[in-house]
């Protein structure tokens, strides 16, 4: 039996609770609450949760990145540690994690970057609009976890400077990647971050969602909730 896109939201909200319950309690969350999310983009960006966003007290520094990243015994810190993982031609790696040569893909503009050195590495979700949707009652672990976070592809991606200072920390109401081809996938990747950490979204950063979504049929969110 198909179920419908309401019913689909309210399953995957509860899904969504553990984590935040289980913390709350002091008790780890279930294993399931960890198992990843695949939904239809419509029903994911349905699945948000409304709010109004609110900047007060933000500062950067509440975000403590980049840090010895997933493996700190590589000598690499997160930064380094994206740009080994997305390099479609692989660097050389030099004492203290100096990349030489190598080569990436920026998608929100469909160029080709060489060296790293010209590449920004983008928090899909900026650092300020994660405080205003929900990041600002967080611990500041869990504001670190967040801004080094390399346990979904989509949270943080190597784009050119250019293209992410364009960015900012604008959300999809106010800046899209230039090229049209990029839409789908960014749409679908900022819902996918935005789940994953329970973020809420406001009123107009919704609709623009739901437009994205209603272009890009076929097109899924995949996440896994945050631990």
């Amino acid at each position: 039996m198909k179920r419908s896109a309401a019913t689909v939201a309210a399953a995957l909200a509860l899904a969504l609770s553990l984590p935040a319950a289980a913390q709350a309690s002091g008790h780890p969350a279930a294993p399931a609450a960890m198992v990843p999310q695949v939904l239809p983009i419509g029903v994911a960006v349905s699945a948000l949760p409304l709010a109004v966003e609110d900047r007060t007290g933000y500062q950067r520094t509440s975000f403590r990145h980049w840090n010895a990243g997933d493996i700190p015994a590589d000598g690499c810190n997160t930064r380094a540690e994206v740009l080994l993982a997305e390099a479609i031609v692989y660097p050389e790696i030099g004492p203290g994690c100096t990349l030489t040569g190598g080569v990436w893909w920026s998608y929100y503009d469909e160029r080709e970057v060489t060296p790293a050195g010209a590449l920004d590495i983008d928090h899909m979700v900026p650092l300020a609009e994660a405080w205003d949707s929900g990041a600002a009652a967080w611990t500041a672990a869990r504001r670190e976890a967040y801004a080094n976070d390399q346990g979904q592809p989509a949270s943080l991606v190597a784009v050119t400077a250019r293209s992410n200072r364009s960015k900012a920390d604008q959300d999809p109401a106010e800046w899209l990647p230039p090229s049209a081809d990029a839409l789908c996938r960014y749409g679908a990747e900022w819902t996918a971050t935005k789940l994953r950490w329970g973020l809420a979204v406001d009123e107009m950063e919704r609709d623009r969602l739901l437009d994205i979504a209603a272009g890009c049929g076929g097109t899924d969110v995949e996440f896994t909730p945050a631990p």
